[in-house]
């Protein structure tokens, strides 16, 4: 079986209003649609990650720099592939986007391992449960939004079947995002699994003091709590004073940084994030080194793919998604035999590869190449 043909789309779908954290703003949910077809009749069809400013140079570096050294080849050879794909990282560019555009040849590559042996990527990578709960990212900062109304938000997305929610903090101060967190806890209840994402928004003290004020609250874990300068160390301090777990890894592009995370003791789950660090076999490097430290794994948003990854592991903890269509209409109706969510449960797909049938008329109408 050889490689015959790489292609490429870039999504861009408007979004409704602004569905921003502490330190950014979300206008468009963007992504990129690899599609890989072989001499076999094998053709492998994915989506990965949001990058909402370079997804037309991730679909020209695919095509014109990664494109040739995949065609001709066996798309089984997955590490070989990878390592050939990364000889393009030595030129001086923005590595970081070539390492968005291999996760996405290397996604696919997946794919079609999967479909080759009828086999789903969750069995390739151990198959070690089948299930896995499942939170979604909301609690956003919005103008005139209440505490009543955050949260009766909670409330609901208990009703729509969500395990837990991440809460956006790091945009006030600590106590008044303490505030927040606690209306979140009264509106999802004693068992709704909460954690806080600060997205690098505080320095070492507030991120301390925040904690303090929320520890009573049964928080599962607090993402990224501090500035980018030196985070690794800060966060290991904030890990040493709180009884909170911490939670990082999804900034990272190479398992060598999550190799950092974990030798400064600074988190106890990791969200590294495959579509923005070469894809799965990637992630899987950094899984294997997270498992020999008693770490548990997270993924960064892309329940399309991370359900099959964290389901494969033992040290999976939970699939993340925007159980909100109007900030994640991919997810909402992209796929259409999309995964069965029911009772704070996500299913993992039983087919091979991801699994995934695609809305072609969605890729259509949303195609900026």
């Amino acid at each position: 079986m050889r490689i015959e043909k790489v292609e490429a789309i870039a999504i861009e779908i408007p979004l409704t209003k602004d569905f921003g954290g502490s330190t950014y703003h979300v206008l468009k949910r963007s992504t990129i649609v690899t599609r890989i077809r072989t001499d076999s009749g094998i053709v492998s069809e994915v989506y990965n990650g949001d990058n909402r400013q370079d997804g037309l140079e991730i679909v020209r570096i695919i095509h014109e720099e990664l494109a040739p050294l995949l065609i001709g080849q066996d798309p089984l050879r997955l590490e070989a592939l990878w390592e050939r794909m990364c000889t393009i990282n030595k030129r001086t560019r923005d590595r970081k986007l070539v390492m968005e555009a291999i996760a996405c040849c290397d996604t696919a590559l997946w794919d079609i391992f999967g479909k080759s042996c009828n086999m789903s990527v969750n069995k390739l990578l151990g198959g070690y449960r089948d299930r896995l709960q499942i939170i979604t990212i909301a609690g956003y900062y919005e103008k005139d939004k209440t505490l009543a109304d955050l949260s009766r938000e909670m409330e609901h997305l208990r009703k729509v079947g969500m395990a837990g929610c991440k809460v956006k903090v790091g945009g006030l101060s600590p106590e008044e995002d303490a505030k927040r967190v606690a209306a979140a806890r009264a509106g999802g209840g004693d068992d709704f699994v909460l954690v806080v994402d600060a997205n690098r928004g505080w320095d070492v003290a507030n991120a301390i003091r925040f904690s303090h004020l929320i520890e009573h609250l049964n928080i599962e874990w607090f993402e990224e709590p501090c500035w980018w300068v030196d985070d690794v160390a800060m966060m290991a301090r904030v890990r040493q004073a709180t009884r909170i777990p911490v939670n990082a890894g999804q900034s990272e592009y190479t398992a060598y940084a999550v190799k950092r995370l974990l030798e400064a003791r600074a988190v106890d789950f990791v969200n590294f994030d495959a579509s923005e660090s070469g894809g799965i076999t990637e992630w899987r490097r950094a899984a294997g080194m997270c498992a020999l430290h008693h770490v548990r794994m997270a993924h960064h948003e892309e329940p399309q793919i991370a359900t099959h990854m964290l389901t494969g592991i033992p040290h999976g903890s939970y699939v993340e998604c925007f159980a909100n269509p109007e900030r994640d209409p991919l997810w909402d109706r992209f796929i259409l035999n999309r995964a069965t969510i029911k009772d704070g449960w996500i299913e993992t797909p039983k087919g091979p590869g991801f699994d995934l049938v695609l809305d072609q008329k969605m890729i259509q109408k949303y195609r900026i190449n």
